[in-house]
């Protein structure tokens, strides 16, 4: 599994890679998820969080960066098996308790035409997760200090309405969707409801300070190569 550690020792594990990304962040024995890959990812999941978690220790929260199956179809086991409060955006909050998938379409041309052609819209609204209580809701910033981390989440909407970054230390964003690592020099995501938001949703980013961007799929993104595809694009895309 990748890692990284701030400075002030707050460890970021990457439990899950592949199909989708999910971070472990862990500091003084204390422990949050971000993200919980598909359904098919549950038992691999379950064996890394336990190889990293000391056995009887709970999780304190689970973070949704947004409520796409790829990303949260797993919460619900989180929730009953390691006792985690479900953290999400306020616009999202209901889509998880039903079960439902928030809505996303082609960021790109090749990626429109795709989801005009599947029928998108459609397929959206038949996509199902079990649904899932959630415990708090996040606005613009919510502070994670009361957990015990110097990190907060900040709404980095673009992907979906509701997507949510981690920002660890001021050094480490763990971005969801709002950034892919998949496609060589760029972090562009295939799929965005908003692109013009999604480009505003990087400078938040980026004012943040922090050197390191982990995203939701793919490989991590330098701050160089997030500037620099934020100069490219800036609010310049619709």
């Amino acid at each position: 599994m990748n890692k990284w550690i701030t400075k002030n020792g707050i460890q970021i594990d990457q439990i899950l890679s592949g199909r989708s990304n999910a971070f472990l962040v862990s500091f003084d024995h204390k422990y949050i998820l971000i993200d919980t890959g598909t359904q098919d990812s549950w038992y691999r999941l379950k064996k890394r969080l336990n190889s990293v978690i000391p056995e009887n220790s709970s999780l304190a929260a689970l973070i949704l960066t947004h409520v796409h199956f790829d990303h949260c179809e797993n919460s619900s086991r989180i929730k009953d098996d390691y006792g985690a409060n479900i953290i999400v955006h306020e616009s999202e909050a209901l889509l998880l308790s039903s079960g439902k998938n928030s809505f996303c379409q082609g960021a790109l041309p090749v990626t429109r035409r795709f989801f005009n052609l599947i029928n998108g819209r459609k397929l959206f609204s038949l996509v199902r997760c079990t649904p899932c209580a959630y415990d708090a809701i996040v606005t613009e910033e919510y502070q994670l200090n009361d957990l015990g981390f110097n990190a907060y989440i900040l709404h980095t909407p673009g992907h979906t309405i509701g997507s949510m970054s981690m920002i660890v230390d001021n050094e480490i964003a763990i971005v969801g969707d709002a950034m892919f690592g998949v496609f060589p020099n760029s972090v562009f995501p295939p799929w965005a409801d908003d692109t013009t938001m999604l480009t505003k949703s990087w400078k938040k980013l980026l004012d943040t300070g922090c050197a390191l961007f982990l995203p939701g799929h793919g490989t991590s993104n330098s701050r160089d190569l997030v500037q620099r595809q934020y100069t490219k694009y800036g609010e310049k895309v619709s």
